[in-house]
């Protein structure tokens, strides 16, 4: 089995559990944050959808300058749907690569600087596709925090029993 096939059933998962979570989010508390040093609700949400539009990144650029990140601003659950449905046949059709792709050098630069440098393989799981469900976890805790249902992940939450 190619790491394409691998990987492609593992991230229509992970979309799938993503609009999930994005269906869940109280449109009227975006700005809304457990600490003052956390991102703000609708900041997570958009920075979950966002990694879905890394992996074409990372997969189709042999160098990505952080100089250039805008972050996505987008402002009610149904836009970030919209998004997460957008940027997943380009992230589906990244990674339908031969696997020789995935251990080519990708490198993170901040200007001049280069930030970190590894396997394609190792940023695509790591840096994009494993952030996934590590910022969804916390936008479940946030959800919790605003006493929101938490949906299902990997099996049932104790709201959906």
């Amino acid at each position: 089995m190619t790491i394409h096939e691998l990987l492609t059933p593992e991230l229509e998962q992970e979309a799938n559990i993503t609009e999930t979570f994005l269906q869940a989010l109280p449109a009227d508390k975006f700005a809304w944050k457990p600490h003052e040093k956390s991102m703000a609700l609708g900041q997570l949400a958009n920075h979950i959808v966002e990694m879905f539009g890394w992996i074409p990144i990372t997969m189709n650029q042999d160098v990505f300058q952080l100089a250039d990140y805008q972050p996505s601003q987008l402002d009610t659950p149904q836009a970030l749907i919209d998004q997460l449905h957008a940027l997943l046949p380009a992230a589906l059709g990244a990674v339908r690569k031969d696997d020789a792709v995935y251990q080519e050098m990708w490198t993170l630069k901040n200007h001049d600087t280069v930030m970190m440098q590894m396997p394609r393989y190792n940023m695509l799981r790591s840096g994009v596709m494993n952030q996934v469900p590590h910022h969804r976890a916390q936008l479940g805790v946030y959800l919790r925090l605003l006493d929101v249902p938490v949906p299902a992940s990997y099996g049932p939450s104790a709201d959906m029993q």
